[in-house]
């Protein structure tokens, strides 16, 4: 066995398997994450305009898919958002896809 301790090499592999598996396990991401609240829908005058949702937690939302007929300035909203990995021009609040929407 040139000098290897028999058994050595399967205990190596067991914790070069762990260890991917660690590092794998540790790689998280927000998307997906389900926000759920009441907020005010807000018009932001940044970047040519858009509409935001300024939550009673104090958290900005950007809705990348605000249905039309909320978004107007000053309406309070019951919400479910889900959040969303992506980058935006508007560099305002957690950019989120709206799972469901109503007034309130």
């Amino acid at each position: 066995m040139h000098g290897v301790m028999r058994g050595q090499y399967p205990i190596r592999w067991i914790l070069i398997i762990i260890g991917a598996v660690l590092a794998v396990g540790c790689v998280t991401t927000d998307e997906g994450t389900t926000i759920s609240g009441t907020g005010t829908v807000r018009y932001i005058d940044l970047e040519g305009g858009f509409y935001g949702i300024v939550g009673d937690d104090g958290a900005d939302y950007l809705p990348l898919d605000l249905d039309p007929a909320f978004q107007q300035d000053g309406l309070r909203v019951r919400y479910s958002l889900e959040k969303a990995d992506v980058a935006t021009i508007q560099q305002w609040g957690t950019p989120v896809r709206v799972v469901a929407i109503e007034r309130i």
